[in-house]
């Protein structure tokens, strides 16, 4: 895993700035693609990711094999640490106390392989932190979820449904499959079938029904396919094809504990609001987001939960008061900046995380700034974005995907191939040996690649490329700026572009040649240099289109940002 670093939006800039060294060059086994040398992507990546949360972060993530977790049952001596830790926090017999509503699937011994399979859970700390603690108060939370997502909910002075008289934070995992639902009955499968990215990596099986199973109650096709990939080394088809085994496996508890710790960025994993390994930004901070219980809440549901106007809902206040009532029995204790309600909260889906430099984000999306050293100004890069894409910061080998467009999911992005190499001779050509190379700068070479910065000789003069170029002869100006005359008068040195520190893009789209009187008063002709905002309106060779968010320079027939009007 590549280490992170905080994103920041840099927005207004025409000309991105170079910063990761990006060369691709033509694909010779196919017409108009690119090929992109592997070192340049793990380079363009590492640069990205520097911030060492990320680190942390997928080493939460990070699983035991099946055969390893299969082996584990209670009180064996070959159990992982964090089993054994568990063993000794949260006995069997507390298990018992707390799951006696439960239903026959959830047992202990499969809670034991669900932590097991997550060394992370209830881990070592080597900065001083009390694991023991840390562990018992990790449980303690994930049960408190548990008696609200899958609970029983009975009131203990109904004795005829609650003979034994339990508290309603001891009735826990009563359902694991969502009531109504059973095995055979295909169901939730909204957006299965569609010609989209999540199809495409997570495709839906014929008959199948993706409601909730479950300690989490899992639900749809694109949270099966994830959580399969984790359990089976990257097979998303597993539980796809067989969904049932959410309920009655052990990862029925497994599912419950690899959501607490995955983080959805921006929101944090709820493991490191437990053990105070996340920081909150000050956006979080403003909004009222700290420590404590009620961000977790946040974390789960907070767009239905959490704000003013969920202060008195029944869902938190469950939550809530199942909590108080096991950290009441467990004696766990509380620091002073621990708060368990959500309420004061601003929910995770309503804050506006954008610009924040102190907010880290887990996936990857295509960039679409212009950088003019590059073929069409395109980036062939990635960066980090706070939406669900196709391709995960956090899972080793996402970002080239992402660069590939593996999923089909950036539109008119360029066809990319990432290769151990780049042949050098790849798009060069023979040097003319009429046109010997000057003062050691090497000769062009008409099929040759150059990017920005790079130098040639020819007809006896220098020149420097401003940005990619291919085939383009230097005295003829373009992307190629003189650097020295020939002595010979005869040469004609090329025209050079503007010296300001505006670079003309290589090629200028054209104007729009049929701007007339009867356009709309909010439709202006497209120009190169204007700014766009998302939903303003030009036209461009007599056609009119929309902008979806910011552009500038992004000729509208090329698609996105831009969509054509009817």
């Amino acid at each position: 895993m590549a280490k992170l670093h905080p994103l920041s939006f840099i927005i207004g800039s025409f000309f991105a700035a170079n910063s990761y060294a990006m060369t691709p060059q033509p694909d010779p086994d196919n017409v108009g693609g690119y090929v992109i040398e592997r070192s340049e992507i793990i380079a363009a990546e590492n640069a990205k990711t520097l911030d060492p949360m990320y680190d942390v972060w997928a080493k939460a993530l990070a699983t035991a094999s099946n055969t390893v977790v299969e082996n584990i049952a209670p009180g064996l001596n070959t159990n992982p640490d964090n089993v054994k830790r568990v063993e000794r926090v949260f006995p069997e017999t507390e298990w018992n106390y707390l799951t006696q509503m439960a239903a026959p699937e959830y047992t202990y011994t499969r809670f034991l392989r669900a932590i097991g399979k997550f060394p992370a859970f209830c881990g070592d700390y080597t900065d001083g932190r009390d694991a023991d603690a840390i562990c018992k108060k990790s449980i303690i939370t994930a049960f408190a979820h548990f008696a609200q997502e899958t609970g029983g909910h009975i009131s203990i002075e109904n004795i005829s449904d609650n003979p034994l008289g339990l508290e309603e934070w001891q009735q826990a995992l009563v359902h694991v499959r969502e009531m109504g639902w059973s095995e055979g009955q295909p169901g939730y499968t909204t957006g299965c079938g569609q010609d989209d990215w999540q199809n495409k990596r997570w495709p839906c099986a014929e008959g199948q029904g993706y409601f909730g199973r479950g300690a989490k109650q899992l639900s749809y096709h694109f949270n099966y396919g994830a959580f399969s990939e984790v359990m089976f080394d990257g097979d998303a088809t597993v539980l796809l094809n067989n969904p049932g085994l959410v309920a009655d496996s052990w990862l029925n508890l497994a599912s419950a504990i690899w959501f607490f710790l995955t983080p959805q960025a921006p929101k944090p994993a709820m493991l490191h609001v437990i053990d105070r390994t996340w920081t909150p930004s000050q956006r979080e901070t403003d909004a009222g987001i700290g420590y404590g219980f009620g961000t977790t809440i946040n974390v789960i549901n907070g767009g239905i939960e959490c704000g003013e106007q969920n202060k008195d809902k029944g869902q938190p206040v469950n939550r809530i008061r199942y909590w108080e009532g096991l950290v009441a029995n467990y004696q766990i204790p509380l620091k002073s900046d621990e708060t368990n309600t959500c309420w004061q909260q601003t929910p995770y889906g309503s804050l506006n995380l954008n610009g924040a430099t102190d907010v880290l984000y887990t996936n990857w999306d295509a960039n679409w700034k212009y950088y003019p050293d590059r073929p069409g100004g395109v980036s062939f890069e990635c960066e980090l974005v706070g939406f669900q894409t196709a391709y995960s910061a956090l899972v080793a080998g996402d970002y080239e995907k992402c660069v590939a467009n593996f999923y089909g999911s950036h539109a008119n992005w360029p066809a990319v191939r990432v290769v151990d190499k780049l042949d050098p001779d790849a798009g060069g050509g023979t040097t003319d040996p009429t046109d010997p190379p000057v003062d050691g700068v090497a000769s062009w070479e008409q099929n040759k690649v150059y990017t920005g910065g790079e130098q040639v000789s020819y007809k006896g003069a220098i020149y420097e490329a401003q940005w990619w170029t291919q085939s383009d002869q230097p005295d003829l100006g373009g992307p190629w700026k003189l650097i020295k005359a020939a002595t010979d008068s005869t040469v004609t040195p090329p025209v050079t572009p503007p010296t300001d520190d505006t670079v003309t893009p290589p090629v200028t789209p054209p104007t729009d040649e049929k701007p007339t009187p009867e356009l709309p008063a909010d439709v202006a002709v497209w120009e190169t240099n204007a700014v766009y905002n998302g939903n303003d309106k030009v036209s461009y060779q007599g056609k009119i289109y929309q902008a979806k968010w910011w552009s500038q320079g992004n000729t509208p027939t090329a698609g996105n940002p831009w969509v054509l009007l009817p």
